[in-house]
């Protein structure tokens, strides 16, 4: 009896070498998703330094009309800058993971691993040489080839090393190690981008942008990855089976992206793609602004404090402490902008860790219905119903499970859709062509905000959030493969 009940664990008889796999995979999904987050941790300080702006001259710096307007029109070019260098990183991890997808089926997984570190790291780090605003969001579409190569090479090797009992926990657990990459982020955001002592020797030199282009500059660090990559790691057996079977029949051609739209594909790679493009959309669109509801939050208490006893304050006044804040509040600011990061992150890594069981026990299709189902009402209840910094933040956590969880899912249910011979190239499609029908979400995003529109952050979010809807309604089209083994 005791017997039977450890051969039902999922993890027994995992072998060494299987656990490193893993181990490997998850390192590489880490700092890949450490180089795509550095940005949004310090896109409120890079990008501001890399826009030039027309000084006002002696007469309209007294005219408060004038400067509002200057405000507002300085604050819709950062959101639709940020947005563009967003949508560039979406397009470029979409590019990215088609062609290093298919590559992986063409020249293995190892090799093609260690291309896309190599990628992500080397351009990471030369963002941080950045003089202009464009340069900056080119060298994010850069760093995203190699980011969006990385996670459908790693998703598909785990899942071609593991046993099917065993393939949705291992996913979910490949995937949750994304938290530790946005944790990196974070602690580079809170202890480096907003070090009081690092901005004020940044100001002493005459060098303000410094700190965060030393969070860029820490991109480089991922490169020595490789070298465990080439020395521990060997192509997984069904892919050198696959190898010989393309080579004695030509039908089964190793990495061909016009299969995927055979008639015994097409279906699946179109839902594929779709339920990508809504959890990428919802993402960038509403996930990463969970941070800045709670950061909004946060600064009018410190706004409140900061006039308290002062009767006469002007709405210029609040503006502009809101714009320009002393280097010591601008510091604290930093730090609860990383914690709200920080909260929904871990949130966020718990909703991932939770797919794998979840999908298990209610199947693909009713795991993908649940979170995108909660996701919609968490948003609407964060950007909607809650009201102050303590209550946003303990929500904070419940919002990232729900809107993120999902992301799990991908990992575990786009490498079942496909043979061996397809997988990489399957599973990069889905996963990267759901990157280009979203990116397009993140000019909208910019543009709602701007001064053309002029709606609010918590306004942006609700109407984006509404993707939710689609992203639970497509599952019930979907194919279900909880318990099948991996085509061959």
């Amino acid at each position: 009896m005791q017997n039977e009940l450890k051969e039902d664990k999922w993890y027994h008889g995992i072998s060494r070498y299987q656990w490193l796999v893993l181990t490997i995979a998850s390192l590489g999904w880490v700092f890949d998703v450490f180089e795509g987050q550095i940005f949004v941790a310090s896109m409120n300080e890079a990008m501001p330094s890399l826009i030039e702006t027309e000084p006002l001259d002696e007469e309209s710096q007294n005219d408060p009309v004038a400067v509002e307007k200057q405000q507002k029109e300085i604050k819709g070019r950062l959101a639709v800058y940020n947005n563009i260098a967003l949508g560039a990183f979406l397009i470029g991890g979409a590019l990215g993971g088609i062609v290093f997808g298919a590559l992986s089926d063409r020249i293995g997984r190892k090799k093609t691993m260690s291309l896309t570190i190599l990628f992500y790291s080397f351009f990471t780090c030369l963002s941080a040489f950045s003089q202009e605003w464009w340069q900056l969001a080119g060298f994010r579409f850069l760093v995203a080839l190699g980011v969006g190569g990385e996670w459908a090479v790693a998703s598909t090797l785990v899942a071609e090393s593991f046993p099917p009992k065993a393939r949705a926990r291992v996913g979910s657990i490949f995937h949750a190690s994304s938290v530790f990459g946005t944790y990196l982020a974070i602690l580079a955001g809170a202890f480096i981008i907003g070090n009081e002592s690092i901005q004020e020797y940044a100001e002493k030199v005459d060098f303000p942008s410094l700190p965060w282009r030393i969070g860029f500059a820490l991109g480089v660090v991922p490169s020595f990855l490789i070298i465990w990559i080439r020395r521990s790691m060997k192509e997984p057996d069904s892919w050198q089976h696959a190898q010989e079977a393309a080579k004695q029949d030509s039908s089964q051609k190793m990495g061909t992206i016009g299969d995927l739209f055979l008639p015994d594909f097409l279906k699946s790679t179109c839902i594929g793609v779709s339920l990508a493009a809504i959890g990428l959309a919802t993402f960038w669109g509403v996930h990463i602004y969970g941070k800045n509801a709670f950061l909004n939050s946060v600064t009018a208490d410190y706004v409140a404090e900061h006039f308290e006893g002062q009767p006469d304050v002007t709405p210029e006044q609040i503006k502009a402490f809101k714009k320009a804040p002393p280097v010591t509040i601008k510091s604290q600011l930093k730090k609860w902008e990383m914690l709200g990061m920080f909260l929904a992150t871990t949130g966020g890594g718990l909703g991932l860790l939770a797919f794998g069981p979840i999908c298990e026990w209610v199947g693909r299709r009713g795991a993908f219905f649940l979170f995108n189902a909660g996701g919609l009402i968490s948003s609407i209840l964060l950007f909607n119903v809650f009201e102050g910094a303590v209550a946003i933040g303990c929500f904070l956590p419940i919002f990232g499970f729900l809107t993120l969880g999902m992301h799990a899912g991908y990992a575990i249910y786009f490498p079942e859709l496909y043979p061996t011979r397809m997988r990489g190239t399957g599973t990069g499609f889905c996963f990267n062509a759901g990157r280009i029908l979203a990116a397009p979400i993140l000019f909208l995003a910019g543009w709602m905000q701007s001064t053309a529109v002029g709606l609010t952050l918590a306004q942006t979010a609700t109407t984006l959030s509404m993707l939710y809807i689609i992203g639970a309604l497509l599952p019930y089209f979907a194919k279900e493969t909880k318990g099948s083994a991996l085509m061959e």
